[in-house]
């Protein structure tokens, strides 16, 4: 089985960043599981990657609605950083809105490999893993 070294959740939601974190331990599909509570944190996480020894996501859940950025304001900022910076990281939002119109806005996102709805599963995370790295 494929693992990847690191997976970043992006969430605001406390609840959410705990049972999808239990989700993907319990998958066993990665050394570390990384928590962001918002886009910012996220982009600072990604951008310390390069110079310090933290662990780059070679995987990253994002949530859309957050208050302060949302993952479509991230969406925009990450597309700014350094190709360097994005290489071999796969994003897919993760998130519990039903508006088809967020599925389309986040697959128009070159920087967007899929869309998935609430809860994170582990058959899900296995299977995601597997294809993608």
């Amino acid at each position: 089985m494929k693992k990847a070294n690191c997976i970043l959740l992006v969430d605001d939601n406390e609840a959410d960043n705990i049972f999808h974190s239990r989700a993907i331990k319990k998958a066993e599909v990665c050394e570390h599981v990384e928590i962001a509570t918002g886009g910012e944190e996220a982009l600072n996480y990604i951008e310390k990657c390069a110079g310090v020894s933290l662990p780059k996501p070679d995987l990253i859940f994002l949530d859309i609605n957050m208050p302060g950025m949302s993952g479509f304001e991230f969406l925009e900022e990450y597309g700014k950083l350094d190709p360097k910076l994005k290489s071999k990281i796969v994003v897919f939002m993760l998130t519990s809105s039903l508006m088809p119109e967020d599925n389309e806005k986040a697959l128009s996102s070159a920087d967007v490999f899929g869309f998935l709805n609430k809860p994170l599963t582990v058959d899900a995370v296995r299977d995601l893993v597997e294809k993608c790295l």
